[in-house]
């Protein structure tokens, strides 16, 4: 059960807020959350504006289902991969309406995930339904299409990978249950992690910008880790480090030994959120790290089976997506404090009459008021000024500067901050 102190004050989300029909498959919020994007079955992208709770762009340029969707960072592109065997990158500044397609990467086969490097948008991650996993480079004077594998005499098919929040590394999870590491600017493998009692590693995420690893896998166990340092790894060369990693908490539901549909977690790491694959209903369990992964709380979203789920980049909020479509958009209830307004304010249930005291009214003499305010503003300010601990820097912290940061920065980034997107409310869709 919640604590007294969550009651008071709490940061995990509990009710629908609202609901959105779209026939999506999965939602996505934006980095700067103002926009959803879901994948359709038909091939579509729908954006929703989050202010008004309309479509604004509608996507149309895959002949099959899509199958993950990815955000640049500052959302002006938007990643789109599909069943059609293409990668199709979204420009959302063009001024054409409909929009067309920025760019388009082939593959041979499937392409089950796509990825933006946090980076830069013109490179990206792609994870094929046969295991491979490929870092295409679309800069000019540089293109290519890199195969990365387990480095060892018998590697085990790739199941999910994902990008470190710092760009500097990528993670992979196999068949096999290992968690491997690679330097994204050498494509060398610098770390493989044994999970000890996971199989298929399922779903990868990433907590506490990027000093927590989340992982999903085939056992109906969620595994939260506190990642080592990578910075001192060699970069290049065949070697790397074997390492078993033991989580710091398991989270699973040990009465129905449900599996998950789908993981995320808080920005802050302070909440972990399982998706249940439960045929009868849309339930999401929550988490607390902090407390010794203490169970909080299971969310009731229907009787439409949960498909996908992600938190909010910012707040306590999330979007979960049924089976028939819908997104669900939740939210932590707020109850009006109308006594934040006046001091001394109270909600009545009926009318009282109001007794006026003394003083109440009286007006203070100016020039003491001014005496106050010259002595309140004259008072020193004490300002902590002080450089992040290592505990508040990323595991794989390296300093701003090097190799591979200058690397994934070459060529510059179209995704700038200042662009801006041309509302147009689609009526009907």
């Amino acid at each position: 059960m919640p604590s007294t102190f969550d009651d008071l004050y709490q940061t995990y989300p509990t009710a629908v807020q609202t609901s959105l029909v779209s026939n999506a498959l999965f939602a996505r919020y934006d980095p700067q959350a103002r926009f959803i994007a879901a994948g359709q079955y038909s091939g579509s992208t729908v954006i929703w504006d989050l202010d008004t709770r309309a479509i604004v762009r509608v996507l149309d340029g895959h002949v099959k289902a899509v199958t993950s969707i990815d955000w640049s960072r500052n959302s002006r592109f938007v990643l789109t991969s599909s069943r059609d065997w293409t990668m199709i990158v979204w420009d959302l500044a063009s001024p054409i309406d409909p929009p067309q397609r920025h760019q388009t990467v082939y593959f041979d086969g499937v392409v089950l995930s796509g990825e933006f490097h946090p980076h830069n948008s013109r490179i990206m991650l792609a994870i094929m339904m046969t295991g491979e996993v490929f870092l295409v480079d679309t800069r000019d004077g540089m293109s290519n299409r890199t195969e990365i594998w387990e480095s060892v005499d018998e590697p085990t098919p790739i199941s999910c990978a994902r990008f470190h929040p710092s760009g500097k590394l990528i993670f992979a999870g196999t068949t096999s249950g290992h968690i491997l590491v690679f330097n994204t600017r050498t494509k060398h493998m610098i770390a493989r992690h044994r999970i000890s009692g996971a199989s298929l590693i399922r779903h990868i995420e990433f907590g506490k910008a990027g000093r927590q690893l989340l992982t999903n896998s085939s056992d109906r166990t969620i595994r939260l880790f506190n990642l080592p340092s990578y910075a001192n790894m060699a970069s290049e060369g065949d070697e790397y480090i074997e390492q078993e990693l033991e989580p710091a908490f398991k989270f699973h539901d040990p009465i129905n030994k449900i599996s998950w549909n789908d993981i995320t977690c808080s920005p802050d790491g302070h909440w972990v959120a399982g998706g249940a694959a439960d045929t009868m209903g849309h339930k999401i369990y929550i988490w607390d790290p902090t407390a010794d992964g203490r169970f909080v709380t299971a969310l009731d979203g229907g009787r439409e089976t949960l498909s996908c789920l992600h938190w909010h980049p910012t707040a306590s909020a999330m979007v979960s997506t049924t089976k028939v479509g819908n997104i669900l958009v939740w939210h932590v209830p707020r109850q009006e404090n109308w006594g934040a307004f006046a001091g001394g304010f109270e909600e009545v249930n009926e009318n009282v009459e109001y007794e006026e005291k003394e003083d109440e009214f009286d007006l203070e003499d100016e020039d003491q008021l001014a005496q106050r305010k010259e002595r309140q503003e004259e008072e020193d300010v004490d300002i902590d000024d002080q450089d992040p601990s290592d505990d508040e820097k990323p595991s794989v912290y390296l300093d701003h500067e090097d190799d591979d940061l200058a690397w994934a920065k070459q060529d510059g980034e179209q995704d700038v901050a200042e662009w801006r997107l041309q509302i147009r409310i689609v009526e009907e869709y």
